[in-house]
């Protein structure tokens, strides 16, 4: 198939009539044989992800096969009854006889639109999700993540997935861009950076094409006087660290109370120092060294004289500096001491907004009253998660929770009322219509005066426009 954007958005848009038109538990069907597919070749998706993205077998395991499973799993189960089709409540005193249910109608052909810090388990809910929905999908992965994307289209095939229902459009940027201008779009999907960002919507807006954007914000950390520090240190080194900081809820910031600043600091340090430096560490070298000349305090780690960089914690982070507030793409943790909770949660509701928020306290009231305050959109509690690894909750922009899956689909209300006769409020609208209708809504009033007046009244006025109704064939 040609690797034309404008070719693989039409073959797509082709098969995906004959798609839609299937129930949405039989699409349900495909995703659960995909997630078996990423079962039976566990062992080697752990391998070709880990060669391509520098990763460790166990960390892909980790990080993208296991949540890739249970991502396509909860959609086919979970989303698929999110999509179901439902009744709707009628207001039985102004539409007697109508009966009303609520589908969700396919788009048509979405792009997905990838980025290298999320290769596999992020787009591969996304698009399972526009799948379900009963669209066509046009995956455009990240120039750093090919075989990712191959991969992906891989098992949808062994799934039996319609051939050319969903396509993968390999290249570098001007490729992703080319896919986003594309004609016959129905919907854009994109992750990456903001820069990027702002063109696709741009692009977007001209088409009148909708656009789903989820943009790397900065990940952040409350850890509160009462907090196990053990506990928060380790998993906040963790979040930080793990895929040498390139994964895309990666945390940047962490918020410490200055009761257990020292004993953080002390413990963060050293599980950071138990970690292996990576190649690849994206700008932290040169946003470590300007924080630095501005007063803060490296902790451990940093650049090596080999040119590799080390996991680096760096101590007393304002917000003045570029490194509390730009993603670095490596393994750089920036930890700023807090005199009261609410210092910390001003401090987070400054940041760019990324996929989420953790809080490290013993006392779980005070925690959800926190997350209530932080209006971020995904807070956990004592731990922080670096992938969609909860398929049922909201990640970013678009990877999870039922809000996301329906944003593939189009919510339509279908009505129905008898073939013959006439609709109780059709016109003319004249005096007998007047007298039902202010009596209907005086026998809904919650005063009783109100109620009492419209029945001293009797039926006569309804029973006339009721009469008038049925008598117009």
């Amino acid at each position: 198939m040609s690797a034309d954007p404008t070719a693989l958005v039409a073959a797509s848009a082709q098969v995906q009539p004959l798609w839609a038109a299937l129930r949405v538990a039989d699409r349900a069907r495909y995703l659960r044989r995909a997630a078996q597919a990423v079962i039976d070749e566990l062992d080697e998706l752990a391998g070709v992800l880990g060669d391509e993205g520098g990763r460790s077998p166990a960390e892909v395991i980790a990080l993208e096969l296991l949540p890739a499973v249970d991502g396509l799993r909860w959609l086919a189960d979970g989303g698929a009854r999110a999509l179901r089709e439902r009744r709707l409540a009628v207001p039985r005193a102004t539409s007697p006889i109508t009966r009303a249910r609520r589908t969700y109608e396919p788009l048509g052909v979405v792009a997905v639109v990838g980025a290298g810090d999320a290769p596999f388990a992020q787009p591969l809910w996304q698009l399972g999700a526009a799948l379900l929905a009963g669209n066509g999908v046009v995956l455009k992965p990240s120039p750093r993540a090919p075989v990712a994307g191959e991969r992906i289209a891989r098992l949808f095939a062994r799934a039996s997935l319609p051939e050319g229902l969903l396509a993968v459009l390999p290249g570098d940027d001007a490729a992703g861009r080319a896919l986003v201008a594309a004609p016959g779009l129905a919907k854009v999907v994109f992750t990456g950076t903001q820069e990027a960002g702002r063109e696709v919507a741009l692009e977007c807006a001209r088409a009148g094409v909708p656009v789903a954007l989820e943009t790397a914000g900065v990940g952040a950390a409350l850890v509160l006087a009462d907090a196990g520090v053990a506990r928060a240190a380790r998993g906040t080194v963790n979040a930080a660290f793990a895929a040498g900081g390139r994964t895309r809820g990666a945390l940047r910031r962490a918020f410490v109370a200055e009761p257990v600043h020292g004993a953080y600091v002390a413990r963060a340090a050293a599980h950071a120092g138990t970690l292996a430096p990576v190649q690849d560490a994206g700008e932290a070298a040169p946003l470590l060294e300007e924080a630095l000349a501005a007063g803060a305090r490296l902790v451990t780690g940093g650049p090596l004289a080999d040119g590799r960089f080390a996991p680096a914690v760096v101590d007393g982070v304002t917000d003045a500096m570029r490194v509390a507030t730009e993603p670095a793409g490596g393994p750089l943790l920036a930890v700023t001491a807090v005199a009261s909770t609410e210092d910390a949660i001003a401090a987070v509701e400054r940041l760019p907004p990324g996929p989420g928020i953790s809080v490290w306290t013993a006392n779980r009231y005070e925690g959800e009253r926190i997350a209530r305050a932080l209006g971020a959109g995904t807070v956990w509690l004592n731990d922080h998660r670096v992938v969609p690894s909860l398929p049922a909750a909201p990640w970013g922009g678009g990877a999870g929770g039922v809000d996301a899956l329906r944003a593939f689909a189009a919510p339509r209300a279908i009505t129905w009322d008898p073939p013959r006769g006439a609709a109780l409020w059709w016109g003319p609208y004249d005096a007998t219509v007047e007298r039902a209708g202010r009596m209907v809504a005086q026998l809904r009033s919650v005063r009783d005066r109100d109620r009492e007046r419209a029945l001293r009244q009797g039926p006569l006025p309804l029973t006339r426009a009721v009469g008038r109704a049925l008598r117009r064939r």
